[in-house]
């Protein structure tokens, strides 16, 4: 009998997922917050989950490792997309992309046409798409965590980041200086998968699909 492999991350995106797998008919066996297992059954004999770091999501699936999985816009964006099928934003997870400085700094003048900004991210893609569109020429840093640090020791001018509450940056004398675009969870399918395995994963899509809100 066919089978399909969903790719979830923990956290966030896991527990607002929960509630479209129900409407899906699908419970998972176990909790990934507690348990140690990467691969969870399920209810159902014909659907696992594979537990993966969020920004490989979009990887699992496009290589077949996953038939379905549920990622965030900004990672999709850095990923770049290849071989993914997108029918559905879930709005879940949902929180906003931004521009942050230290309070005080002239972000204006920083970025007008011709001006040159140093940029700390792990968005690289969006924030030199963001930066291109404005004509400002933007040197970009990788970093992994913590960004809110790099204005504060000299690291960068501002960061790219996800916001939500706003209160990591209050509490670091950051401000958010500019919105690049609104963000959510998204699913993802393998398109090879789709067409092998219509029978399963379509019920799956339409179910989905009826419990957005």
């Amino acid at each position: 009998m066919s089978s399909i492999t969903l790719a979830l991350s923990k956290g966030r995106i896991f527990e607002e997922t929960l509630p479209l797998l129900a409407a899906a008919g699908i419970t998972p066996t176990d909790n990934p917050e507690t348990s140690r297992k990467l691969i969870i059954g399920t209810n159902r004999p014909d659907v696992r989950l594979v537990i993966v770091r969020a920004t490989d999501t979009p990887t699992y699936v496009q290589y077949g490792a996953a038939d379905l999985g549920i990622a965030g816009k900004d990672v999709l964006l850095e990923h770049g997309g290849a071989g993914l099928y997108q029918p559905l934003d879930l709005n879940i997870a949902k929180c906003r992309l931004c521009v942050a400085t230290q309070k005080g700094f002239d972000y204006a003048a920083a970025t007008r046409p011709g001006g040159r900004i140093r940029v700390a991210t792990k968005y690289i893609n969006s924030a030199k798409a963001h930066f291109a569109a404005k004509g400002v020429h933007v040197d970009l840093i990788k970093l992994y965590g913590s960004m809110e640090l790099a204005p504060l020791v000299g690291l960068a001018d501002a960061i790219v980041d996800l916001v939500s509450s706003g209160n990591t940056l209050r509490a670091n004398n950051l401000e958010e200086v500019e919105e690049i675009m609104s963000i959510s969870s998204r699913l993802v399918v393998n398109q090879a998968s789709l067409k092998l395995k219509r029978e399963i994963i379509q019920p799956v899509l339409d179910a989905f699909a009826g419990a957005v809100k």
